[in-house]
């Protein structure tokens, strides 16, 4: 039944938003033979995508029932939520429709966990799947371990160890889920301006000093939307700022261009470690 359902033609759709990530998707999907429809959010997604799929659609950030039209339309049950929508615009000066307004108003919190969870609950009610946003991405998620050719040296693990029981706290609470360290101290902490922006807020705090970035998923991470997720230009803005080590989660943290990644990581000198979630204390070294 499963298969049947993840190879009928239109039954799978790609809600988009800004980044890699949807064309990391729709090519995953088609390394399967998954054609998907896609929904991209107009304030988000990048033009090229356009390019990219057979069946495609824009809608505007406040635009619920019009997508939810265009899912039925395309005759969607599958959908992946891939790419990110700024936190920030969710409360600037969109204009939600009846249904997001309805479903803003009803929300005890307005944080990323209530206001996505309540979307996929909508979904679900219109008989729309939104399944796990990595389904197609499996080699992207790395294991435990080194994933670099420099393993982080005695100073750089203490504080990943300390950013982690930091990190692990904010992104319990879904206030941000990076947090950047100096000798066991938090520097900067995520809130809603992402992870590169809190990089660089870390580099004008520290002054030039060494910085290790810890970036983890939440206790109870839905897969579904809000998965951690590394690209290349966070590399590029850790080197700027002389931040050294990176930490993340293993299996729930996604690395775009996984290789060329780590090549420059490599080539700028910084090591990247990945934990397992529930050992977060056990250091791994292959």
């Amino acid at each position: 039944m499963a298969a049947t359902a993840e190879n009928s033609p239109g039954a799978w759709g790609l809600i988009a938003g800004n980044g890699d990530f949807p064309f990391l998707v729709l090519e995953g999907a088609r390394s399967r033979g998954i054609e998907m429809a896609v929904i991209a959010i107009r304030e988000e997604a990048s033009p090229a995508l356009e390019r990219s799929a057979k069946r495609f659609h824009w809608i505007s950030l406040g635009e619920l029932s019009r997508g939810i039209e265009l899912l039925h339309q395309e005759g969607v049950k599958h959908a992946v939520m891939a790419g990110q929508v700024k936190h920030n615009k969710i409360f600037s000066s969109i204009r939600p429709d009846w249904r997001l307004a309805k479903l803003l108003f009803s929300l005890p919190a307005k944080n990323t966990d209530s206001l996505i969870g309540a979307v996929a609950r909508v979904l679900q009610d219109e008989g729309i799947e939104l399944v796990d946003s990595t389904k197609f991405l499996g080699p992207l998620l790395p294991a435990a371990g080194v994933l670099t050719r420099r393993a982080p040296d005695e100073s750089e693990f203490a504080d990943m160890e300390y950013g982690r029981r930091i990190a692990g706290q904010i992104a319990g609470l879904d206030l941000g889920q990076t947090v950047v360290i100096r000798d066991r101290a938090c520097v900067a902490i995520e809130a809603m301006e992402g992870t590169d922006e809190t990089i660089e807020r870390a580099a004008r705090i520290a002054g030039g000093q060494r910085l290790v970035v810890v970036k983890v998923s939440k206790p109870r991470q839905d897969m579904r939307f809000d998965v951690p997720v590394v690209g290349m230009k966070t590399i590029e803005v850790m080197h700027r700022a002389n931040a050294t080590a990176l930490g993340i989660d293993a299996g729930r943290t996604l690395l775009f261009d996984r290789d060329g990644l780590i090549r420059a990581a490599d080539d700028a000198g910084i090591a990247i470690q990945a934990f397992a979630p529930e050992r977060a204390s056990a250091k791994k070294t292959s």
